[in-house]
């Protein structure tokens, strides 16, 4: 497809599915998401979940599995000191530490390619409990 780009020297052979681009594109452009939820089956990068731009961080954070990784986008809005609303992406490489060695290997492995597909979005973070991936923590980031 014509979205799509590749790149030899990924990290990992891991595929990525084809809408993944395109579902970035509608969080960031079209604002059709607050979230998006990433997930690795069948060797393959998928589209997990989507969340509404009505819903809220804790929704997202709700979304998020207990014990597995995921990748995550999420689309944080707030208001500036000279009070601007501004909007910033945050990929989220979530690796609990209750989660499975071999699944944070692989999570690990398969990170830059995945980032690569996604680019566009302003700030990471890596987070092994949801403490790591607390709001506020996307507020002191964004500021």
């Amino acid at each position: 497809m014509a979205f799509m780009r590749s790149r030899s020297n990924a990290s990992s052979g891991m595929g990525v599915a084809p809408n993944i681009r395109e579902t970035f594109v509608e969080l960031q452009m079209k604002k059709t998401f607050r979230y998006v939820i990433f997930k690795i089956e069948e060797k393959q990068k998928q589209v997990e979940k989507t969340g509404a731009t009505t819903e809220s961080y804790d929704d997202f954070l709700a979304s998020l599995p207990e014990n597995d990784c995921r990748y995550a986008l999420y689309d944080f809005d707030f208001v500036t000191g000279e009070n601007v609303q501004k909007s910033k992406i945050f990929f989220i490489a979530w690796s609990p530490s209750t989660s499975r060695i071999r699944a944070k290997m692989l999570y690990s492995t398969s990170k830059d390619r995945i980032k690569y597909e996604l680019d566009g979005f302003h700030y990471e973070i890596q987070a092994t409990d949801p403490s790591e991936a607390d709001i506020e923590v996307l507020r002191e980031r964004a500021h």
